[in-house]
């Protein structure tokens, strides 16, 4: 990306960030940094800069301080098994809920079908699994309104009234050239974002919408129509908190479905994924003397990436794996087979409760 160039950021396509601090500059997008001070009880991906920007998070802070009303809203696009993206979306609104927020969890079938052609029978089956993995990793079913984007008429509701203040120029600025079933996707996802916010659900309230930063664009979307809509219907403006993007297995700037090497999902085999995460890029010198004497590069290694990401809790464990391999006191080999252990074992106690939950994800979901 030239310095000049603006970023590009696709919720529908890749996204490769070589600068985060440059969105602030061409999206508007706030450093996030500086409200860490006042957040209650940060999480992990809080605490390590994992979250690195938002719009009016402001809000937010302040209902979690007050014990005031707010809500958090993501969801899951079911074209497969969860994997490292979908586990970092799952965990965000698993927070927000523990800190009091009204939960929504969207499965985003008309933009799985849309985007990626699976069919909506497809989609069902795939949800049931995807719903089991997050009751499993802690969402509290009870005080969550679980949905199929496809089934919710309030959703599709606002989506149409929305239409009539949207104009093709307005769409392709944000969006680039796309068919219009992306565009009709882009609509249904506005209708999702504001549906905490439906009278049926207690009226405007401030809502947390936590992502990928290659989501921005459809929280741009939708703030503008909450604008638009604001007199109609009281809405306040969405907020939302962005994550970093991590990088591939293979080194690659993402990880992406269209490359098996550079991802795992939490359901493949075990000898799979230990596979992956042994011939993983790493930032190790090319000999173990050179890694001795001059130590490792963490910050490009993709290892050490998926372990600060997500699976060391402990930020004082993260620090210390940091400085261990720029020391040089771990070696690639020895980092690789710690880090299949410690995964290797989570995905197991997934695994095993998960099963427990498959019959109330299909309660959930209506599905047969």
């Amino acid at each position: 990306m030239g310095k000049e160039e603006k970023a590009r950021l696709d919720p529908w396509g890749i996204t490769e960030i070589e600068d985060y601090s440059r969105l602030y500059k061409d999206f508007g997008i706030k450093p996030f940094k500086q409200l860490l001070s006042k957040i209650p009880n940060p999480n992990m991906f809080m605490r390590r800069g994992i979250i690195f920007g938002h719009r009016d998070f402001e809000k937010i802070v302040e209902a979690m301080k007050n014990k005031e009303e707010f809500a958090v809203l993501s969801g899951i696009k079911p074209t497969g098994e969860f994997h490292l993206g979908t586990l970092m979306t799952a965990r965000e609104i698993i927070y927000f809920q523990n800190q009091g927020a009204k939960t929504f969890y969207c499965v985003a079938d008309i933009e799985a079908y849309e985007d990626n052609n699976i069919p909506f029978e497809k989609s069902e089956k795939i949800a049931v699994g995807n719903i089991a993995d997050v009751l499993a990793l802690g969402l509290d079913p009870k005080k969550a309104y679980i949905y199929m984007q496809s089934k919710e008429m309030r959703v599709r509701n606002f989506a149409m009234i929305f239409a009539r203040k949207v104009t093709l120029a307005t769409i392709k600025a944000i969006y680039g050239e796309r068919n219009i079933g992306l565009y009709f996707s882009a609509l249904i996802q506005a209708g999702d974002i504001l549906l905490p916010q439906h009278e049926d659900f207690g009226g405007p309230k401030p809502t947390i919408i936590p992502v990928g930063v290659d989501q921005d664009p459809h929280l741009r979307f939708t703030r503008d129509l909450a604008q638009k809509f604001k007199r109609k219907f009281g809405f306040i403006l969405p907020s939302s908190t962005y994550h970093k993007l991590i990088k591939g297995l293979d080194g690659s700037p993402k990880m992406s479905k269209r490359n098996p090497m550079s991802y795992f999902t939490l359901h493949e085999p075990p000898a799979s994924i230990a596979k992956k995460i042994s011939n993983a890029f790493t930032g190790g010198r090319p000999t173990v003397k050179e890694q001795r004497e001059l130590g490792g590069i963490p910050e490009v290694c993709s290892v050490y990436a998926i372990n600060m990401f997500h699976f060391i809790e402990d930020d004082k464990e993260v620090a210390k794996l940091y400085s261990d391999c720029k020391s040089g006191n771990i070696i690639c080999g020895e980092c690789k087979q710690k880090t299949i252990d410690i995964v290797l074992k989570f995905v197991k106690n997934l695994e095993e409760k998960r099963k427990k939950y498959i019959d109330k994800a299909r309660e959930i979901l209506q599905v047969e």
